[in-house]
């Protein structure tokens, strides 16, 4: 056994160095090559990360700003709405108060042809009369033979 140990000393003397070399193997990479290596991987991380932080933010941002340019659209669409339905409305009024200078106009016109009608129908009626009286003295001085009292006052007699 104790040969066995001897043994397990000499290859534990022989490997003392294999194991030296591989901590400073270890140690030099970690320096040189892993630490570099890693702080550029966190570099990329932190600037991947960043750069869709800021992606996220500017989408946020460009959301917010186009919900405010649509509200401020809306809110123009429903001005120019109210304004062209007061245009309207006024065009009704003055169209209204044409109208109903129209009829007033008509209306007075009417009123005037109506009386002079009226007027003339007053005076064909009386001429009428007037001439029917005479035609009926004719016709009953013709007809009875008697002078008519227009006849006499130097009226033509058949």
């Amino acid at each position: 056994m104790s040969e066995v140990l001897s043994q397990l000393g000499r290859l534990f003397v022989q490997s003392v160095p294999t194991v030296i070399f591989v901590f400073l193997l270890f140690v030099i990479l970690e320096r040189l090559f892993f630490r570099p290596v890693t702080k550029v991987l966190k570099e990329r991380e932190e600037a991947t990360v960043g750069a869709l932080a800021r992606a996220r933010a500017a989408a946020g941002s460009a959301e917010a700003k186009l919900r405010e340019y649509e509200a401020a659209l809306q809110a123009a669409r429903l001005e120019v709405y109210r304004l062209r339905e007061a245009a309207r409305q006024e065009s009704l009024k003055a169209r209204e108060g044409k109208l109903q200078e129209a009829r007033a106009q008509a209306e007075g016109l009417l009123r005037e042809a109506r009386a002079s009608l009226a007027a003339e129908v007053e005076s064909a009626q009386r001429e009428l009369t007037s001439a029917s009286r005479g035609l009926a003295e004719q016709i009953a001085g013709d007809i009875l033979g008697t002078a008519s009292p227009s006849a006499a006052a130097g009226g033509p007699q058949t």
